[in-house]
């Protein structure tokens, strides 16, 4: 099964996107680099939200993720994932951030593969807050390798 059709069996929707103040997703020469996408569900890690609920907020930003580059490259086929950037609203003693951010790196393993094409590089930050009290930005970089 294609990266395509795996995003579509697990539920995910791809719908044109408007272009807006920022590009959301820009092709640089055989790379696809995302802006940051956040999360729906705003708050604070360890402060109100636990890190399940962070994980979600991660997944939800990896499918937006998605949904750009779908609309950048016409499909999630012939990429391979090279880095994600995950951002994290934590309190200050919120030490989980990595396992918030599984959240993305999951959903991104799942539809390119978590020993081929998925594998990627990440790093998993914290944050004294993020844009609009969001609990989650991830970004992400993929290399167009057909």
């Amino acid at each position: 099964m294609t990266p395509q059709e795996t995003a579509v069996k697990l539920g995910l929707s791809f719908e044109k996107q408007t272009p807006g103040y920022l590009n959301l997703c820009i092709r640089s020469g055989n790379q696809l680099i995302s802006s940051g996408h956040v999360s729906t569900i705003k708050g604070k890690l360890g402060a109100g939200l636990t890190t399940e609920e962070g994980y979600a907020a991660a997944r939800d930003c990896a499918a937006k993720i998605l949904n750009s580059v779908w609309n950048a490259h016409g499909t999630l086929d012939g990429l391979k994932v090279i880095k994600v950037l995950g951002c994290v609203n934590s309190a200050p003693d919120f030490i989980e951030q990595h396992l918030v951010i599984n959240g993305a790196s999951d959903l991104l393993h799942e539809v390119f593969g978590k020993t081929g094409n998925g594998f990627h590089a990440r790093s998993a930050l914290g944050f004294a807050s993020l844009p609009t009290g969001v609990a989650v930005e991830v970004e992400a970089i993929f290399e167009i390798i057909s």
